[in-house]
């Protein structure tokens, strides 16, 4: 991983089990402050004192890193779709700051990055950013047992009506909201469109290496792009908010309709 200019990182994960505890290679690390991290606190983890220093992001399209928070500001660098980021919430709920390779901040619109559950570590007394650790915000949000978990929890939803644009589990709800609001159960702030969701999170690219709680999406071809999005159960079968059933129901995803449609799967 790199952080904003190119300063080569070791990530480690901590505290996090499971292919969803995979580190993101190859791609840059800038960083931002997370609306659950009010200013770098001590940790412990594996009995090393650490300093949390932001969440880990991922930018959802190519965005200019500002001086300053405001979009005149000069820019300090451009980061591209998919880099991973360090994010830590500030006074202006529209702007993140964003650590770069000197320890000064920038400042990135907090729209157009996706906040992931996992806290970024820095060893106590270090003096650089080298041997930062991503640690699990909670170990077992992000576990496969806790996903799994999620997928089951997300029947009790059974019957709730469609509603595009709805967000509430219990009146109405689309299939992007039913995802979202699900996942920000268990800390994971997932962005509002099925298309910016399919962006956030590992890539599964094989059916056969699918678990209980993995996020699908599937092709809308009146749109042209990813336009529907359901949660992974096992066996063959997902749960998701559908116009054309009416709402939240189950079905078999090894269906021509639905398995000919699935163009991603992210964990």
């Amino acid at each position: 991983m790199r952080f904003a200019h190119g300063l080569a990182l070791s990530l480690l994960m901590i505290g996090a089990s499971g292919a969803g505890a995979q580190t993101p290679s190859q791609r840059a690390l800038t960083s931002a402050r997370s609306s659950r991290t009010a200013a770098p606190t001590h940790s412990r983890s594996s009995g090393n004192r650490t300093v949390l220093i932001g969440k880990l992001g991922q930018a959802l399209a190519s965005v200019p890193i500002r001086r300053i928070p405001s979009d005149r500001s000069s820019r300090l660098y451009t980061v591209r779709a998919w880099e991973y980021l360090i994010v830590q919430t500030t006074k202006a709920n529209e702007w993140y700051a964003v650590v770069m390779e000197n320890r000064s901040l920038g400042y990135v619109r907090s729209n157009s990055v996706a906040r992931l559950p996992y806290d970024v570590t820095l060893k106590a007394g270090r003096s650089t950013y080298n041997n930062l650790g991503v640690a699990n915000a909670g170990a077992a949000s992000e576990s496969a047992g806790m996903k799994g978990s999620l997928a089951n929890y997300a029947l009790n939803y059974t019957g709730t009506p469609y509603r595009w644009g709805g967000n509430s589990l219990n009146k109405g709800i689309d299939c992007s909201g039913f995802v979202q609001q699900l996942f920000g159960k268990i800390g994971m702030d997932l962005p509002r469109t099925a298309a910016q969701q399919a962006l956030v999170g590992q890539s599964i690219t094989q059916k056969e290496n699918l678990i209980a709680g993995d996020r699908l999406y599937f092709y809308d071809r009146k749109r042209g792009r990813i336009g529907h999005t359901g949660i992974y159960l096992g066996n063959g079968f997902f749960v998701h908010s559908s116009s054309g059933r009416g709402g939240v129901a189950t079905d078999d995803l090894r269906q021509d309709k639905w398995s000919r449609l699935l163009v991603a799967a992210r964990r």
